[in-house]
């Protein structure tokens, strides 16, 4: 082993779990009390009486928008929705196969060619330019997605609609239909919960990315790459797929009972900060609760719930509770959107977020570089291949 000191080995944490990597305004969470606010603002208020609209400037600017500002940064987001004809070209190129969220990586990359930034030496940006770049974000990720959930299938994208909001909009591209109100606000609703969560890894490689001076659209691509990993923002998809394998109430005490033997993980239980219930969680289920007013039941509900219950008396005393993908993904399907969408979603709310801690991370100069303790050999020799 390497002969570090042994400070340094004490101060190793895998994952840099419990590791303050930078200072933020942003959000917090109580992990102890279920507890999220945006800006000091609690998450379940913002639910109530915000739009993801309002609650994305707040994120970026720190304050709530007075009416006038609030309605210049929505009409502004919704003069930008269009994308370039030469970025369909590129995803008509994509394999069928392609998952959406390699699909926003890729074209979200990709706008940063035709939307150049002004070179700085020390990474510095105007306000003005700033203001375009989360701009320009927010309102063309929702295109992007929408436009490859159709296209991939053969048929052309459908052309934003500057008479909707943001929530409406994004529903009406990827279905071709306007939605209820209802509709519209559970969109709306689930984008503002899934906007922000601090120091999560795709907000951390935004920061890493964006500190070496690298151009918002790559760091963002960088952040959508992060967030597609099962145990970030894939997990969703994953509960839909346990809960469709349980198939029916009567069998879930069983699953349930296999997987605590047998010691494995459960999608959409547990969370690193929450060590109780996520109040995300618990806004969408009362979401869902609201879809089946109008909608009717649905056994896949039924069954998470029936879960939930069960594991409160097991793994609920080990602090491993409903996080906000346990009951998101039913919401959506509920909607009738697709299982491969669910993350490109999050990501359609999280870029508002992310954009908020780029901007907190601008003029800061300092490149992240952690260290590393060695574990490897020393004093070793090259031997010619012959003798090998």
């Amino acid at each position: 082993m390497a002969d570090n000191k042994a400070s340094d080995i004490k101060c190793y944490s895998p994952g840099l779990a419990g590791i303050p990597v930078a200072e933020s305004s942003v959000s917090f969470v109580d992990g102890q009390r279920g507890h999220l606010e945006y800006r000091g603002i609690d998450i379940e208020e913002l639910a109530e009486k915000s739009s993801f609209e309002e609650t994305s400037y707040l994120l970026l600017y720190g304050h709530l928008p007075t009416r006038a500002e609030l309605d210049e940064f929505d009409g502004e987001l919704r003069r930008h929705r269009r994308i370039k004809f030469r970025i369909r070209d590129m995803m008509k190129c994509f394999p069928e196969s392609a998952h959406p969220m390699d699909s926003l990586q890729a074209t979200v990359a990709a706008l940063g060619m035709f939307y150049p930034l002004p070179y700085s030496p020390d990474g510095s940006l105007d306000d003005e330019t700033v203001r375009d770049v989360c701009l320009k974000l927010i309102a063309k990720m929702p295109t992007l997605v929408a436009a490859h959930a159709r296209m991939r299938h053969g048929d052309d994208p459908i052309p934003p609609r500057d008479d909707l909001s943001h929530a409406a909009n994004f529903f009406y591209m990827l279905t071709g239909e306007e939605p209820y109100p209802l509709t519209e606000r559970i969109m709306d609703v689930a984008l503002i919960v899934h906007a922000e969560h601090t120091m999560n890894a795709s907000t951390f490689s935004t920061l890493v990315t964006a500190s070496t001076h690298a151009d918002p659209y790559t760091s963002i691509s960088a952040a959508i790459g992060t967030l597609s990993g099962a145990l970030h923002g894939g997990a969703n998809e994953d509960v839909l797929h346990m809960l469709d394998e349980i198939g029916s109430v009567d069998k879930a005490e069983a699953y349930l009972n296999r997987k605590l033997r047998n010691k494995e993980k459960i999608p959409g239980l547990g969370h690193r900060v929450y060590k109780t219930k996520d109040p995300r969680a618990t806004l969408l289920q009362k979401l869902y609760v609201k879809l089946t007013e109008k909608m009717g039941g649905d056994p896949t509900y039924e069954i998470a719930s029936h879960i939930e219950e069960l594991s409160a008396g097991t793994l609920g005393r080990k602090g491993v509770c409903p996080n906000v993908d346990f009951y998101s993904g039913i919401v959506y399907r509920k909607l009738g959107i697709p299982a491969d969408l669910f993350t490109p979603i999050f990501a359609v709310a999280r870029v508002s977020g992310w954009l908020a801690h780029w901007k907190e991370q601008l003029g800061h100069g300092r490149i992240y570089r952690p260290s590393q303790i060695y574990v490897g050999e020393h004093g070793c020799h090259y031997v010619p291949v012959d003798e090998r």
